[in-house]
């Protein structure tokens, strides 16, 4: 396994952590038992990269020829499932705060990793040349699976209602096939980052809105 190889299934690995995190956190506030906070997790955590895949033609899914990525995401969900139930019989509930913050956290590095990852993708199946395919693989990727999680969890899509999510996406993935030229691995990392300062930037700026009198 070459250092690009390591890294990137390394990137991976991490997203998936990040993404069923989020998802199971969702499932988990929506008052699911395991089962249903497991499928959240999944979902959110490969259902970007189902898309990608379907949309570029590699079928069937690499979910499905590999299953360590959604290994992975179930033993995620179920470690957030046991934790905020061990955490909600405790005298005194969560912050509602807090929970925002860690799922923007979790939500804001899956959606970075996503998009380059989904980037990478297109150019290894040698689209390297067409950057509107490419963008668009790359946001596809990293919103896909939030888009899915919060349609079946009968929420507001947080794609349409949080923060800046999918224009994040778009920049993170436009930075991302501009970087190659000084190689894959610095535009990955480029990539991620842009997004997640993005994310970080403007919840901050939410946050510290001043609120309005009544």
């Amino acid at each position: 396994m070459d250092i690009q190889t390591a890294i990137t299934f390394c990137l991976e690995m991490i997203g998936t952590v990040a993404f069923a995190a989020s998802g199971a956190m969702v499932g988990a506030g929506c008052s699911m038992d395991i089962f249903g906070v497991c499928v959240l997790g999944v979902v959110t955590a490969v259902g970007g990269g189902i898309i990608r895949d379907i949309v570029l033609g590699i079928l069937p899914p690499t979910v499905f020829l590999n299953s360590k990525y959604a290994l992975a995401a179930v033993i995620t969900s179920c470690l957030v499932f046991f934790a905020y139930y061990m955490k909600k019989m405790e005298p005194g509930q969560h912050s509602s705060q807090a929970f925002e913050r860690i799922l923007l956290i979790m939500d804001s590095i899956g959606l970075g990793i996503f998009t380059v990852m989904g980037v990478n993708t297109g150019i290894r199946q040698g689209y390297g040349s067409n950057v509107f395919l490419l963008v668009f693989v790359g946001t596809i990727t990293g919103v896909g699976g939030g888009l899915l999680r919060d349609m079946m969890a009968g929420v507001p899509p947080y794609i349409f209602v949080r923060h800046i999510y999918a224009c994040a996406s778009i920049v993170g993935a436009i930075v991302c096939v501009w970087m190659q030229q000084f190689g894959a691995v610095w535009a990955m990392v480029m990539g991620s980052c842009v997004v997640v300062l993005i994310r970080y930037l403007a919840a901050h700026y939410r946050w510290n809105l001043p609120k309005l009198p009544r």
